[in-house]
């Protein structure tokens, strides 16, 4: 497909999201008939109003309240707001009016310039991090901005004005995006790690995998696969992709047996390596904990396969700062360090953030709006390697009942997220950790939003 064989075409768009928003942009400028169909109606002066205006005023057709057959027939094909379910009747309308439909990952990948690299990055926790870290690195020789679930679609950067044209489109795809994927096969693409998410959505973790894995079946023996060796599921993935595992020490002597180390990287002695080559030593990374050490060697093996040499790669990673509300160091002050892990909004995640403090004092604070997931493993790593909990939030009770259950009792309760700081700095620990394992909603629009009170009041005294 090419950007001018979308012009004067029927297209549609579902859903004013930030994905729609940026997809119906595109489509306009590439000289296309959008129509965006949302089943929401919008309050007058809202951000999704004055968006929808924004789309009006520049020849976009829009309905709101729901999804009409005849606004919708004869479309070309349709870009999804990825978070609509598999099962919602407008894709049953979309399948008996027989318009093809995909996310936006799809429409890029089948856009992009041929000299356009896709790096994806994937997983349940780190994606993030790594998708910034390794846009970072490799800022340093190529355009390669990132996109995706950071907050901005790839079609931003694939816009017909555009006169600078990626090297590299570092990519953050959530489950729900490769979901609607059909053909997305990219150059490189990374598998973090995968714990249980979104299973509302996907039913099972079973298929909450396939749909994260399900783009190594399409790539090549000229495409690459960054596969994470600690995790059970991500090893194994088949695919004809080159093979490339990242490990921490504990898998060394299994990574020798893959035949694989010339490809991977992975620690050793105190240093990260790719191949038989020292990279940089763990003491000299600027982020903290095991799970960020798996996100460095991501990076470093990407880095490599674009090309970039050793020395470029250490200043890369020395230079660079955790994102924000992901195990984000805000200040230390009267010997007491804190870190806005917001970002933390399953248990799963939160372990990863707890288990980077190894030998501190730690005041954890969690809490928010319950995602029902299963607290048993959450609560033993409290146990062993966490001083104090303050509960914030619905899920304070639910939270409190595992822990006790669990033998830990050194348990407050906050009604508000500036008492939780206050008393959990309150006995004097090295570190007062904010990693919620609970979505923000009870409390906060967003985990942004949480996490910018967290830093805000650790600064403002």
């Amino acid at each position: 497909m090419d950007i001018k064989d979308l012009r004067n075409k029927k297209i549609l768009v579902l859903g004013l999201s930030t994905t729609g928003f940026a997809a119906a942009k595109f489509l306009l400028r590439a000289g296309a008939d959008c129509y965006l169909s949302d089943s929401k109606k919008y309050e007058e002066n809202s951000d999704e109003f004055k968006k929808a205006e924004f789309l009006r005023k520049n020849g976009a057709k829009l309905e709101f309240g729901g999804h009409t057959e005849e606004f919708m027939q004869n479309a070309e094909f349709c870009v999804l707001s990825p978070s609509i379910p598999p099962e919602s009747e407008v894709l049953a309308l979309l399948d008996k009016l027989n318009i093809p439909y995909f996310s936006d990952l799809e429409l890029a990948y089948l856009l992009k310039p041929e000299n356009t690299k896709i790096i994806t990055i994937t997983g349940t926790n780190g994606k993030t991090t790594t998708t910034i870290l390794v846009s970072h690195i490799l800022g340093l020789k190529f355009f390669a901005p990132a996109a995706g679930n950071v907050g901005v679609s790839p079609l931003d950067y694939l816009c017909p004005e555009n006169n600078k044209i990626p090297d590299f489109l570092v990519i953050e795809a959530s489950s729900y995006q490769l979901h609607y994927t059909k053909a997305f096969a990219p150059d490189m693409a990374v598998f973090c790690n995968l714990t249980p998410d979104h299973i509302n959505w996907h039913k099972n973790i079973e298929n909450y995998f396939y749909d994260k894995a399900k783009m190594y079946d399409r790539m090549d023996e000229n495409r690459h696969a960054i596969l994470n060796l600690n995790d059970s599921r991500v090893k194994n993935i088949k695919t004809n992709a080159v093979l490339h595992f990242f490990a921490l020490e504990d898998k060394y002597d299994e990574l020798l047996k893959t035949g694989q180390k010339a490809h991977s990287s992975y620690i050793k002695d105190g240093g990260i390596y790719y191949g038989g080559e020292l990279i940089i030593n763990t003491c000299d990374v600027p982020i903290v904990g095991n799970h960020n050490l798996q996100n460095v060697m991501c990076a470093i093996i990407s880095a490599k396969i674009a090309g970039l040499d050793n020395n470029a790669i250490k200043e890369g990673i020395m230079s660079f700062k955790a994102p924000k509300h992901r195990c984000e160091l805000i200040t230390t002050r009267n010997s007491i360090s804190y870190y806005n892990d917001s970002k933390a909004t399953n248990p799963e995640a939160s372990i990863v953030a707890i288990g980077a403090f190894e030998g501190k004092k730690v005041s954890l604070i969690a809490g928010g709006r319950d995602k029902n997931t299963s607290l048993d493993e959450f609560s033993k790593l409290i146990k062993e390697k966490i001083d104090k909990v303050v509960l914030i939030g619905e899920a304070a009770e639910r939270f409190n009942n595992a822990l006790k259950e669990a033998g830990f009792n050194n348990i407050v309760f906050a009604d508000t997220l500036e008492d939780a700081i206050n008393k959990a700095e309150a006995e004097n620990p090295d570190v007062v950790l904010f990693s919620p394992a609970c979505a923000s909603f009870d409390m906060f629009k967003n985990y942004e939003v949480r996490g910018d009170a967290f830093r805000d009041y650790v600064l403002s005294r």
